[in-house]
């Protein structure tokens, strides 16, 4: 009989038990596991994505010891496998970033291919930043165990001459060639373990999982090196265990509501624009069929609270001494859905009774918001006719509308190439496209772009536009994931050299000025070019990956 994985009974220990089991038990025991434990207790995986060579994972070994404190104080029995980890910083420059949408992907795969093959009771998955915690979410949802995601939590701001310093103001520097600044700041700038303590795609998604229902309220933003972090490792050791023989899985816990208080959330802390690609996903993957619009919608009731960098001046440390993500969550009750069941066995509305603001001059209110721009923005028109993403916050004033003749780029080498011999002027709009998730293929970073223009002085200057991505660190008149991609025909593989286009970041327009005949005759004559990779897996991810507007994830084009 085929063995029912979605719906078995913790209390059915048939699996572990009996002669036919005895392989199972053997191969246990070879690893030191006692009979009582395999036979008798659930059995809870731990997917750790440890990588010694990141600040951002470094840690995480130690943090998984405390877990398994946890799980066995309450009578559960861990197994702790590693899970594929990268620091998207050390891809800067290189092909590395077009590897991160893969990755999540790939990260999700293998815990998903661990936990069916070990027949885990429930999950415990320890992740910090970028696509690998994106992955963890994504792979928790795909498995539907009994789970809980601990984050590595932030590091420490670094500092410098005697005063805070960040990673950006380095980037920049050394494509100036200040080598003296350079130098000085890269021995000060990441002090501790954790992740980059700005709003950048670690930090936003470590703080959405609180609202997504995977990670513990009011541990998202603790200090990687807090030992509080540590304690709170050794609680969520044993609370697996207790959810674990309550049965209560992500599919009962993620539902279309959550989604858009996560949709709120990532507003109120004006989000690294990928969590717009990851949120995406994860409805897709459930079928709860959250889209590009609702974040558009939300976009114009909610406007920033946090000024984290690169929105302000404060940094995640900041926001958790405030009161961190559940203070945020007190702040936006009036909004969301409080009725939901969240992780701790409650509601929303039951939890934030207890709930308080440390600091008010940090998380501000929904009537006086840090900032009066929604934290996302998503652009439509004849060049994104499916959509676009922005971060206002981010932008330059003067640059919420523009308007400029297009300088058009086929990969992100040549754009930089052009910015930094500047033959990108003041009044130019960039078009960087097949860089999307078939044309790069995964979705292509363009960290060196967009730093070319702030290390010019060009981002309250020059727009940019792509079918790429941006990180969480990037700010500038910047728009990303426009949608249908180049690769796939969009509009944006039409445009010229001189082209006119036009952008109001606040009205959510992006349009080519050209005339709907002209557009279609170009169309007509355009040819989709060759595939850039056609081996290993950017291939496979370009060929089985859904668009942009629908999160980008390697799925099953079947349903």
């Amino acid at each position: 009989m085929k063995y029912d994985y979605e719906n078995k009974d913790i209390n059915d220990r048939s699996y572990w038990n009996g002669l036919g089991a005895a392989n199972k038990r053997a191969i246990y025991k070879a690893a030191g596991y006692e009979d009582k434990d395999i036979r008798t207790k659930p059995h809870i995986g731990i997917a750790n994505t440890y990588f010694e060579g990141s600040p951002g994972t470094g840690h995480l070994r130690r943090l998984s010891e405390a877990v398994k404190q946890g799980i066995w104080m309450n009578g559960g029995v861990p197994m702790e496998f590693g899970v594929s980890a990268t620091c998207g910083n050390i891809g800067i420059g290189g092909d590395g970033l077009r590897y991160e949408l893969a990755a999540r992907d790939m990260v999700a795969i293998s815990i998903e291919i661990v936990s069916r093959v070990q027949n885990f009771d429930a999950l415990v998955i320890l992740a910090s930043c970028d696509n690998i915690i994106a992955g963890a979410y994504l792979a928790a949802i795909r498995v539907n165990l009994p789970v809980i995601v601990v984050t590595g939590g932030s590091m420490y701001e670094g500092e410098c001459q005697g005063r805070r310093i960040v990673q950006a103001e380095m980037d920049i520097a050394a494509i100036r060639g200040d080598k003296e600044f350079v130098n000085m700041f890269e021995e000060h700038v990441c002090p501790s373990f954790g992740a980059c303590p700005s709003m950048g795609t670690a930090n936003t998604m470590q703080i959405l999982g609180e609202a997504l229902n995977l990670v513990v309220p009011g541990t998202a933003t603790i200090p990687a090196a807090d030992n509080i972090k540590l304690r709170k490792c050794v609680e969520a050791g044993r609370q697996i265990v207790t959810i674990a023989k309550e049965g209560i899985k992500p599919s009962k816990l993620i539902s279309k509501e959550v989604i858009l208080n996560a949709v709120m959330l990532d507003m109120a802390i004006a989000g690294s624009t990928n969590a717009v690609l990851h949120i995406l996903a994860y409805s897709n993957e459930l079928g709860l069929g959250v889209t590009i619009d609702d974040f558009d919608r939300i976009a114009n009731e909610i406007k920033c609270l946090v000024g984290v960098i690169p929105t302000g001046d404060l940094s995640i440390v900041d926001l958790y001494h405030a009161g961190g993500v559940p203070a945020v969550m007190k702040r936006l009750e009036s909004k969301l859905y409080l009725d939901v069941p969240i992780l701790c066995g409650c509601t929303w509305r039951e939890y934030l009774k207890g709930v308080h603001i440390d600091n008010e001059n940090i998380i501000k209110t929904l009537e006086e918001p840090f900032d009066n721009m929604p934290g996302l923005r998503i652009l439509k028109g004849n060049i994104a006719p499916k959509g676009a993403v922005c971060r206002p916050t981010g932008v330059p004033g003067k640059m919420l509308k523009f308007k400029g003749e297009a300088k058009v780029f086929n990969a992100e080498e040549d754009a930089y190439a052009a910015i930094i011999a500047d033959r990108v002027k003041p009044g130019d709009v960039v078009v960087l496209r097949y860089e999307g998730c078939k044309g790069g293929p995964g979705l292509n970073e363009l960290m060196m772009a967009t730093d070319g223009l702030l290390a010019k002085k060009l981002e309250d200057k020059v727009a940019l536009i792509t079918d790429g991505r941006f990180s969480g660190f990037n700010h500038g008149t910047i728009i990303g994931h426009v949608a249908p991609e180049a690769y796939d025909g969009g509009t944006i593989a039409f445009i010229q050299d001189g082209d006119l286009i036009e952008g109001d970041i606040l009205g959510g327009k992006i349009n080519l000025l050209a005339s709907d005949e002209e557009i279609e005759k170009r169309r007509e004559n355009w040819v989709r070019p060759e595939p850039k990779v056609k081996k290993g897996v950017l291939s496979i991810y370009g060929a089985t990956c859904r668009p942009s507007n629908e999160g980008g994830a390697m799925q099953n084009w079947l349903k």
